[in-house]
């Protein structure tokens, strides 16, 4: 059963930093676009960042500048690197997968198809 599972959450003060890794538990990562998510308490799942199988990168505006996502698929692993923290940053992070997108480019936010079960990231003020 393929999973994803997050790590690198935590506590951090306003314009710290810190970096999710997401692992992956299936063959290969290559030919997949996956992507960052979160969710504040009382808010909707909002995108974050997506990356396709060339590399190619979208961000949602909030976090443009500040967060970089990259992927090492020998590693099978995703990860995000956020700078610059701001207490509205403060959210689950979960990381995503979407299995039927075979064009190159960064996918959308709608088509992931599966889910981790997400790490909390608190930025204090």
């Amino acid at each position: 059963q393929v999973q994803l599972v997050e790590s690198g959450g935590g506590s951090v003060q306003s314009g710290g930093s810190l970096r999710l890794s997401c692992a992956a538990s299936l063959s290969t990562i290559t030919n997949y676009c996956m992507g960052w998510f979160r969710q504040a308490p009382g808010k909707e799942r909002e995108g974050v960042a997506t990356i396709g199988r060339d590399g190619n990168t979208r961000y949602a505006d909030s976090v443009k500048g500040r967060f970089t996502i990259s992927r090492d698929n020998a590693k099978n692993a995703l990860y995000l690197e956020m700078n610059s923290l701001k207490a509205e940053d403060t959210a689950t992070y979960s990381c995503a997968i979407d299995f039927n997108f075979r064009a190159y480019g960064a996918c959308g936010y709608d088509g992931m198809d599966l889910w981790g079960k997400g790490i909390q990231v608190t930025v204090s003020s």
